[in-house]
């Protein structure tokens, strides 16, 4: 499989998954909750999670146009540069969120906290250290604290 390929399907991956996770919220979890404060809460948890799925889909799908022929482009580098730190500031908004509106039951409330925590392991995937491996060598390559893709991009743009 071509790297320009293999960027379409990664890309195409993360848009999908965030569309996933919004539909599920809204059509099985939202209406299994107790109310306004239980749907508060798991919207603080999932909008940061979205929002960093969103920007990597689009990251790998742009990436296409540069991958093996040129560095990122410095506009694009400069925009994902803010996202780095803006999306620090989403996630501690989002839990916030989900402490002030916390439900009462405790497997609904792990099941939020879940939700938030799944946001920051994006988050470090694509901003901190590459956590994503096939599952075979998972054990062997995450302890590496490889630089993602992303970053290395954002390092090398013109």
């Amino acid at each position: 499989m071509s790297l320009r390929r293999r960027y379409l399907s990664l890309g195409l991956g993360e848009l999908a998954a965030a569309g996933v996770f919004a539909a599920v919220a809204v059509s099985v979890v939202m209406p299994r909750l107790e109310g306004p404060k239980d749907s508060a809460a798991l919207w603080s948890a999932l909008a940061p999670m979205l929002v960093v799925l969103v920007q990597a889909g689009v990251y790998w799908v742009l990436a296409r146009g540069w991958v093996e022929q040129a560095p990122m482009p410095a506009r694009l580098a400069a925009l994902y540069r803010v996202f780095r730190v803006l999306d620090i500031v989403v996630l501690a908004v989002g839990l916030l969120g989900v402490l002030i509106w916390l439900p009462d039951h405790f497997v609904t409330a792990a099941a939020i906290m879940v939700v938030w925590a799944f946001g920051v392991v994006e988050y470090v995937n694509y901003f901190v250290a590459r956590l994503a491996y096939p599952l075979r060598r998972w054990p062997f390559e995450v302890g590496k604290w490889r630089t993602p893709q992303l970053v290395r991009d954002l390092h090398s743009a013109r």
